[in-house]
């Protein structure tokens, strides 16, 4: 399903990255967190593509979906 995520343990300890580069899924998430949107990102880094980030978000929220399940409740 994320073919383009992957995890070497000899590149950042194993953290997720997108294929064949050393952009974390973690770095995606914070350029977006700052404002940034897709089209920036690509333009930024053109070694990646719009489908590349779009898998990291997606990627991300998988990974919280399956890590917490429906058991948190919002305070």
């Amino acid at each position: 399903m994320f073919d383009r995520i992957v995890s070497d343990p000899e590149i950042f300890g194993g953290k997720p990255i997108i294929r064949d580069t050393r952009i974390s899924v973690e770095f995606i998430l914070e350029l977006i967190v700052s404002g940034g949107s897709v089209v920036e990102i690509v333009r930024n880094y053109p070694f990646l593509n719009e489908e590349d980030v779009r898998h990291a978000i997606q990627f991300a929220a998988a990974t919280l979906k399956s890590d917490l399940g429906l058991t948190a409740s919002v305070a």
